[in-house]
Formats: structure tokens, sequence, C-alpha cells
């Protein structure tokens, strides 16, 4: 069995799977209470399922980005398990998981998250034959991703409205945008892709993983890079 942590922002889920299937899933608004209400809920989830800790077999977590609060904690708690527990540790990108819930319309599929200062935080992907990352994490802006997109592509995550309206005025056809409670992270989604990783014995070093910020906070972090989408 699996634990998989999301806490990127204010909206947190955390999921129980066996290879990368749920088993059972609990999603919550927590207005930054991370510290607070993280291990509470999982104690909960665990409980729901009639199992202890120590059946958990590897820690799956969003390592952003996102919030430095959200991530931290997140963070934090599935470094915690991974060492306690002796078991491997996988992260994965906040807007990855947000795309894959798109990955079955074929299309290009674009999360994107304020990343403050009037910019995004965003990234491409699309499933093929497999399941591909086209462009990794970048900040840009609205207009410049407007600019970047030449043909029918997904935009999910949570975006902000003013970019939404954006998007749809000045792309019209071409811009895909999903209602918001369809757009909404699931630890389900974040499960799903890391066993992915681990089933090719892809892991994460719980001494060495960072969270990948919107706006590193301290000067050791290295920020996003600009970049533009080919």
């Amino acid at each position: 069995m699996e634990l998989a942590i999301d806490t990127s922002t204010d909206y947190a889920s955390i999921a129980l799977s066996h290879q990368g299937v749920t088993l059972s899933e609990f999603s919550w608004h927590t207005k930054q209470n991370h510290t607070k209400e993280l291990v509470p809920n999982i104690d909960y989830l665990l409980r729901q399922a009639r199992t202890e800790p120590q059946a958990i077999e590897a820690i799956f977590v969003a390592r952003g980005p996102g919030s430095f609060n959200g991530l931290r904690v997140g963070m934090s708690a599935a470094k915690g398990f991974a060492f306690s527990l002796e078991v491997p540790l996988v992260a994965i990108s906040t807007l990855e998981i947000e795309a894959y819930s798109f990955a079955f319309t074929g299309l290009r599929i674009c999360p994107v998250h304020s990343a403050g200062r009037g910019e995004i935080a965003t990234a491409l992907y699309q499933q093929t034959n497999d399941w591909r990352c086209l462009i990794p994490e970048y900040i840009t802006t609205a207009d410049k991703l407007c600019q970047e997109t030449r043909e029918r592509t997904v935009f999910c995550g949570e975006i902000p409205l003013v970019v939404v309206e954006e998007l749809e005025s000045t792309l019209g056809d071409l811009a895909l945008v999903p209602e918001l409670a369809a757009r909404m992270r699931h630890a389900s989604q974040l499960a799903a892709l890391a066993w992915r990783r681990l089933s090719l014995g892809e892991k994460d070093d719980p001494a060495s993983l960072q969270p990948t910020y919107l706006r590193p906070p301290p000067i050791t972090q290295r920020p996003i890079t600009q970049r533009k989408v080919k």
C-alpha cells in the first residue's frame, strides 16, 4: 500500500493506493492550516481503511510548485514517513498531477498557477503513445502564453479567473478550460503517476529532495527558469 500526500496549495488531498490504484482518498480546503490538519487527516484516512502506518510500502508526494507553507508541511511529513517506515519516496510535479487528469483527451495539456507579480507558473504535457512532459515548469505571463499557444490545448489547474478570461477571449476555440471542479487536483492522480516512476525503479532521496516553490523564499532555492514554449 502507498500513501500519497499533496499539500501544494490551500486545496489539499491525500490517498491510499495499491500499485497506484486508489483505495481511498480524502480532500479538503485548508486555508493554510496544513500544519494542524495534515497528520490528523492521514490518521483519519488510515482508520477509515482499517489499516496501520506499518502497512505503507511507499510514500508519494507533490513537490510543487505551490505555496511555501503547504509544500514545506507536505514534504516534511512525506520525508518523515519515508525515513521512519524505511520505504521509498517518490515526488511528482504539482503541475503534472493537474495535467494528468486530462491525459485521456490526447491534446496538449497546460496546467496554470498564479506565480504572483502578474506572472504564472506553467508547463506542457501530452498523452500520445506514452505520457510525456513537452515543456518542464517555467514562469511566464498570460499574454506570452497566449502568443505561444498555436494548437488546441487544455488549460487546467487553479487558474486565476482573470487568466481564464484572457485565455478564452484571446485563443477562442484553441483554449479548452474545464469547469473549476474538474480542474482540482486529486491525490489519486499523484498515486498513479508516482507508481509509474516507482515501477521503473525511480525514486527520490529524502535527504536531498526539496520542494519547487513558485517564488523561492530563501536565497538557497533556485527559481523556476524563464523559457518559451516551442
